[in-house]
């Protein structure tokens, strides 16, 4: 078998950038299938794969029902393959298995008693939710959508051997909103088949659902993610479709009209190729969210996404992965993003979880003649966006997205970020340089590090000593590790200038006193930078770009120098480079080998710059720099490292703010960075 997949026999007449058609589709549904059935010897065996030591589960010594839960897991993901190949062709087999015999076999084995493979029934466990909840959401999403695939060749007395358990799991204790969404799929589904249901308990599930919708497409789920697009959009728009419309249209409406807006921006999260950015937890999902480019056709009015460009996007995201190694463990997709990593998984995911990520594969389900199928494949707005920089702002969830002609990256930029967790934090999110891990020692990848050189931290005093004459015994170890934002907030984009806000450390005061306004401005491959501290005591403070991972060893080429009184640094590898140039406010300029830290590489370089500040009440200052980023191996111009004309700080400026600057691009282009009432303007 192929270490990866390969695109065999191209149509490029259709699809003139991936060559992959609905047949490739079906190819590549079954080389993952192929390669993950090699764990199973026969019709008899469930579908399970080796667990992976770490922090996923199950752990050592977990009680059998998580053993259980892991298999569903397995079993239930592997359908989002195999249930569109057994609509496409009900006599697919798989290493000499059928696959709709083995779905049914097992999937009957699971839901009824006795079987090695049995799932608890909830009242077997102590009183909580479970992800088997899950699981059912994501089963029955699929044959609410194709329920010729296993449902209808199930006896009436299976049937009714399954539902105890399905009903039960159906109605049982769920999350606080996106969990809500599989009770609510799997209640439906029993409801469109005359079983009988709380019809209370899922028309509440669908006011919380509905209730969380924030604006321009999106909900509130933990914070803003993906989770919004994949199963806010995905998942509603198939229960519109196959219940929904009928059953509860008011609701439906609700959901038809966010997924109508969402796809007013859905493909500018994609790069050029296709690539999908590493923004989000549950980033093993990874491509998931092109889910999103089927369901388009599956809305009631002709959708305004073009079919070409939507099929080159999902077939493109798919490619980014499938045709690389590294990307397969134990022959199933790994726990990771590009290749087994720790640092990115939650401990709710298990060797199985990252089967959801062929979500996409709905796409099946389309009729031959759908556009999705029939449309020439094409590049959309990049074909016309040259070297610019197009840009949307989505004020609702509080994201700007920048497509980058001139380097063919698009960026996820966050602004209502809600806690220290590096799958929201960074300041900006790139589909070409995916995200690094948090390093204590300071440098970390497109973040603010802090670290506070308060005596008091220092000592691990109380810092509001002065109140209590108290020494509280805070550990001063802790302090001494440089620390990420702990929160973000959205102030909203004016004249073409982005405006966020840092907030570094919480208690005391609630973050006044350790604040970052921050500022940016959109270049071709980059941005400006024109944040203004508000770091009330002593500290030091790191600023790193993009991560470059030493692919094969190598380790990335570093070079440091001024050009016209700027100190300039820039990183190297094949293919990618950065560059950070500095205008203000910053000591010094460095770069650092990271260890199991990058996404892509056991090392990595960061470029970044450094300041400390040991003034008991250390100034406000602007800290001004330009981050560049290249996908070629062009060597860097002088021009391209001369972004800005003229710079021209102000202490107070035409708003009246403390603080500000004037700036001129190298193009002619000027921008006023004003904080005027910032704090009066977050949003979160």
């Amino acid at each position: 078998m192929q270490n990866a997949f390969k695109v065999k026999d191209p149509d490029f007449e259709l699809s003139p950038l991936t060559g992959m058609t609905k047949q490739h589709y079906i190819d590549l549904a079954k080389y993952m299938l192929e390669r993950a059935f090699t764990h199973i010897d026969s019709i008899e065996t469930p579908l399970n794969f080796p667990i992976i030591p770490g922090k996923t589960y199950p752990q050592p010594n977990a009680p059998d029902w998580r053993y259980r839960s892991a298999e569903f897991e397995a079993l239930e993901r592997t359908f989002t393959l195999a249930g569109p190949l057994i609509h496409v062709d009900p006599e697919t087999t798989i290493n000499g298995i059928n696959l709709r015999d083995y779905y049914c076999l097992q999937l009957f084995r699971a839901f009824t008693p006795g079987n090695i493979n049995s799932l608890p029934f909830p009242e077997d466990l102590p009183d909580s939710n479970y992800q088997f909840t899950c699981e059912f959401g994501g089963l029955f999403k699929t044959l609410l959508l194709m329920p010729d695939t296993v449902w209808n060749h199930f006896t009436e007395e299976q049937k009714a051997e399954m539902i105890p358990t399905i009903s039960k799991w159906a109605h049982h204790r769920t999350t606080q909103n996106n969990w809500r969404i599989f009770n609510i799929v799997t209640l439906s589904f029993l409801k469109k088949y005359g079983y009988e249901i709380d019809d209370d308990l899922l028309k509440s599930h669908l006011m919380w659902v509905a209730s969380y919708h924030s604006g321009d497409g999106w909900y509130l789920e933990q914070t803003y993610n993906y989770y919004s697009i994949s199963l806010f959009i995905v998942y509603t728009t198939i229960w519109n479709r196959t219940f929904g419309d009928e059953y509860y249209p008011e609701i439906a409406g609700i959901i038809e009209n966010s997924a109508k807006k969402l796809m007013e921006s859905i493909t500018s999260f994609f790069g050029r190729d296709g690539y999908i950015n590493m923004w989000s937890r549950s980033i093993c999902y990874r491509t998931w969210v092109s889910g999103a480019f089927p369901v388009a056709f599956m809305l009631k009015e002709e959708t305004t996404l073009d079919a070409g460009w939507a099929r080159r996007l999902c077939s493109g995201s798919l490619l980014q992965f499938v045709t690389r190694e590294e990307f397969f463990c134990n022959d199933v997709p790994s726990l990771g993003f590009y290749g087994q990593k720790e640092y990115m998984v939650q401990n709710y995911s298990c060797a199985g979880s990252p089967f959801l990520m062929f979500l996409p594969f709905i796409c099946l389900a389309l009729p031959d003649d759908s556009p999705f199928w029939t449309a020439k494949e094409n590049e959309g707005m990049w074909e016309t966006l040259g070297d610019a920089s197009h840009k949307v702002v989505l004020e609702s969830p509080g994201l700007v997205l920048v497509n980058h002609g001139k380097t063919g990256a698009s960026e996820i930029i966050p602004g209502k970020v809600y806690y220290d967790d590096p799958n929201y934090s960074k300041l900006v999110y790139n589909t070409h340089f995916p995200w690094e891990d948090h390093d204590p020692q300071g440098g970390t990848s497109m973040e603010y590090s802090y670290r506070s050189q308060d005596p008091r931290d220092v000592r691990g005093d109380d810092v509001n000593f002065y109140l209590t004459g108290l020494t509280v015994a805070n550990d001063s170890e802790k302090n001494r590790a440089f620390t990420i934002s702990q929160s973000m907030f959205f102030n909203g984009v004016e004249e073409g200038v982005l405006y966020r806000q840092a907030i570094m450390r919480k208690p005391p005061n609630n973050g006044v006193g350790y604040i970052i306004d921050l500022a940016e401005i959109t270049l071709p491959g980059g941005l400006i930078r024109v944040d203004r501290s508000r770091l009330a005591f002593e500290y030091e403070l790191t600023l790193g770009h993009f991560g470059l991972p030493h692919l094969n060893g190598k380790q990335a080429e570093v070079k440091q120098f001024e050009m016209n009184g700027r100190k300039i640094i820039t990183a190297k590898i094949e293919g990618r480079q950065v560059a950070l140039i500095c205008y203000s406010g910053w000591d010094s300029l460095h770069s650092l080998v990271h260890a199991n830290r990058n996404a892509e590489a056991d090392e990595s370089t960061v470029i970044y710059v450094r300041k400390k500040r040991m003034e008991k009440n250390p100034p406000m200052e602007l800290m001004v720099v330009a981050m560049l980023h290249k996908t070629t191996d062009s060597e860097w111009t002088e021009e391209e490292l001369s972004p800005i004309k003229e710079l021209n700080v102000m202490d107070i400026t035409p708003g009246l703010a403390p603080l500000g600057a004037s700036i001129t691009l190298n193009n002619g282009e000027k921008y006023l960075v004003d904080f005027k009432n910032i704090d009066g303007k977050r949003s979160c």
